[in-house]
């Protein structure tokens, strides 16, 4: 019996869901910051006792490569490049974030000065060499590096992207000595500056994620007993590869947890007939939010760590707000939330470890887990050193501010102020862009969502909220649902009216054939491949380009787009390609999406419980989420408990269970008429 493990590693809890043909196991452990591996090998390990399967596949959402590159923990790396652009990770680009700040401090690039390096050769913009490469150079450098203990190097030179035989030359020359990223593969477009960005981010990664992957790999064949077992990881992109590519190309995987939950909300919502929907994955330590209008969105753009990263990524913010977000008191005396976290380690006040008061703990103060205990009664949790704690934040906030204040209060503002981090989050990702908010649907999971979504329903005036079953495990899920995806780009600067000439076609044929014998070597037959084409296009003169999918009528949904994106489109001006695009995908065996038919019973409360919303209790009824039957409705306010998750709904909110089993929640009053 083959079993398919999805695994997501977060900053407080590991997740795993485990599917095979007889149904789905679901569970939660602690993360092991220390070594992430180890709560997978737990992990694993309980899976093979309690289901004995014949082979396994893995997938795994893993944050080694986020949090290597946040905490600058990475390889030692240098640079090599061509002759006067050493300093182009320095020099960077002309924007500034910040332009009415006198006080910014800029992030250092990941490579100093002195490991940058300038060699002689010069490739033109159409591939000519000018000037041949220089290699005597390379044996000063390589003693340079040796010299100053360098354990990766990342190769950008100008216009490799075009003609790549100099970037070779080097690998060549050096790859028996240290681990080479080249620009020509990981990233084969123009912009100088991005592409050495990510280059560099590749380099740098390389050696934490490759070992972290091998030791990885290496230590499931024991847990298992030597069962058939492979291994995937999550990419940035929504797609997996598997952990050979992933660890020699660790830049794909900076957003590798969070895409697995988009994937999977974005899969379950459009089976349920919500195609508009705003993903909200709220975890221990920080909160993902992203818009889709009909499909999950890439982009190139995106910016990790205030550095650049030009491969695909699933186009998500986020926001350091979670469930172990710590609340304090500013110099000024005002309450803050975030962005640091308890993590796992020591986690919350009531996980029995913490000192530093949590929103997970300002939950429980006010009652809204509607028990004393999670994960199903296997996690009890310490009321009592939360009531103690909050009482002397309560007394420390009257003192310093001089007004009197209570626990309770605290708690209530802990919320407010999380919640509004959350919204500005969603707001970035919507209004910001020019998206209504009330004609898209809610989706929220993560163990910490189903607490704060009502509330920030009502705050941006969003109809609907849809909660996925297990909604704390969806980005693991997600991972199940994912395809081999493997991304190729060309940079090629043509007047759209060659679109469909034969240079265009020509390198489309190219990047076809390297995607079919990569997804191959991945293990895909010809049929279980697809094969989609893109095209990156652009007003001539412009410094930026809009993604279309490549048909006869590209021109037209440029326009189209641009008026959408920008406000205004002109027929009449000249329009140029500036890179074509291609995305091959292995298609893989998934969980299905299971309908079920309407029920005729009824739901019942288990208990109920003192719940607080604003600053009095009211007597709440709690439900057992696998007790509610397809089809039932029910009015809040309400708590629904599962093993994952808990969901919060106030008054004026009324839920029905549809046939997916989503927790489908609307208010009983429309916020505004369209």
């Amino acid at each position: 019996m083959q079993i398919l493990v999805g695994i997501d590693t977060g900053g407080t809890f590991t997740d795993f869901v485990a599917w095979h043909k007889k149904g789905t196991l679901t569970f939660k452990l602690s993360s092991t910051p220390h070594n992430p591996a180890q709560a997978i090998l737990i992990g694993l390990k309980q899976i093979h006792e309690k289901l004995q399967g014949t082979s396994y596949q893995v997938v795994h959402g893993t944050t080694v490569a986020t949090n290597t590159l946040l905490e600058r923990k990475g390889a030692k790396t240098a640079l090599i490049t061509t002759a006067g652009f050493e300093d182009i990770l320095e020099i960077g680009r002309q924007a500034r974030p910040e332009i009415y700040n006198f006080n910014v401090t800029r992030t250092p690039p990941l490579v100093p000065s002195d490991l940058r390096f300038g060699v002689k050769e010069r490739i033109t913009f159409d591939g000519n060499i000018l000037e041949t490469l220089d290699e005597t150079e390379l044996e000063n450098i390589l003693l340079e590096c040796q010299n100053k203990e360098v354990t990766a190097i990342a190769v950008c030179l100008l216009f490799s992207f075009v003609n790549p035989i100099h970037e070779r030359k080097i690998a060549e020359k050096l790859a028996q000595y240290f681990p080479i990223s080249l620009s020509s593969v990981i990233l084969p477009e123009y912009r100088e500056y991005e592409r050495a960005s990510t280059v560099v981010i590749n380099a740098y990664l390389s050696h934490k994620v490759g070992e972290y992957l091998s030791l990885l790999n290496k230590s499931l064949d024991k847990v298992v007993d030597n069962m058939p077992i492979s291994l995937r990881v999550m990419q940035s992109s929504g797609g997996v590869i598997s952990a050979t590519v992933a660890s020699r190309e660790p830049v794909r995987t900076i957003l590798s947890g969070p895409a697995g939950g988009v994937l999977g909300a974005s899969l379950l919502a459009r089976a349920a007939g919500f195609k508009q929907i705003i993903t909200f994955d709220m975890g221990g330590t920080s909160t993902d939010v992203s818009l889709i209008d009909g499909v999950p969105s890439t982009t190139n753009e995106a910016s990790i760590a205030s550095l650049p990263v030009a491969v695909p990524v699933l186009d998500i913010h986020t926001v350091g707000a979670g469930g172990g977000s710590i609340a304090r008191l500013d110099s000024g005396g005002a309450l803050r939330v975030g962005p640091e976290s308890a993590g796992s380690v020591p986690g919350p006040i009531c996980y029995g470890q913490g000192e530093e008061i949590t929103v997970t703990d300002a939950n429980l103060l006010l009652g809204r887990f509607g028990s004393n205990s999670l994960l199903g009664g296997e996690l009890k949790l310490d009321c009592k050193a939360v009531e103690k704690t909050f009482e002397k934040f309560a007394a420390e906030i009257t003192k310093k501010t001089g007004h009197t204040t209570t626990p309770i209060s605290v708690a209530l503002g802990i919320i407010a102020v999380a919640n509004a981090n959350m919204e500005q989050a969603l707001r970035v990702v919507s209004i910001e862009k020019g998206y209504d908010p009330r004609y898209f649907t809610l989706v929220s999971f993560g163990g910490a969502g189903g607490l704060h979504v009502a509330e920030l329903a009502q705050a941006l005036r969003i109809p609907k909220i849809l909660i996925p079953p297990a909604p704390g495990a969806l980005s693991a899920l997600g991972g199940l649902m994912a395809d081999v995806v493997k991304d190729y780009s060309r940079t090629v600067m043509i007047s759209a009216s060659d679109l469909h000439q034969e240079k265009a076609l020509k390198i489309f044929d190219e990047l076809t054939k390297v995607a079919q014998k990569d997804l191959i070597e991945e293990g895909f037959i010809a049929n279980q491949v697809k094969i989609s084409r893109r095209v990156a296009l652009r007003y001539k003169g412009q410094s930026f380009e809009l993604e279309l999918d490549w048909s006869n009528k590209v021109l037209e949904k440029f326009h189209q787009l641009h008026e959408k994106r920008y406000g205004y489109a002109d027929s009449s001006r000249a329009v140029e390609i500036v890179s074509l695009k291609l995305r091959a995908t292995g298609v893989t065996i998934k969980p299905p999406i299971k309908r079920s038919r309407k029920s005729l019973l009824t739901a019942k409360s288990a208990f109920s419980s003192q719940v607080y919303f604003q600053k009095r209790a009211r007597e709440v009824p709690i439900y057992h989420r696998e007790t509610l039957p397809i089809g039932c409705k029910l009015v809040g306010p309400l708590i629904v408990l599962e093993y994952s998750s808990t969901t919060l709904l106030p008054e004026q909110f009324e839920l029905e269970v549809d046939a997916f089993s989503n927790l489908v929640c609307k208010s009983i009053t429309p916020p505004m008429n369209r």
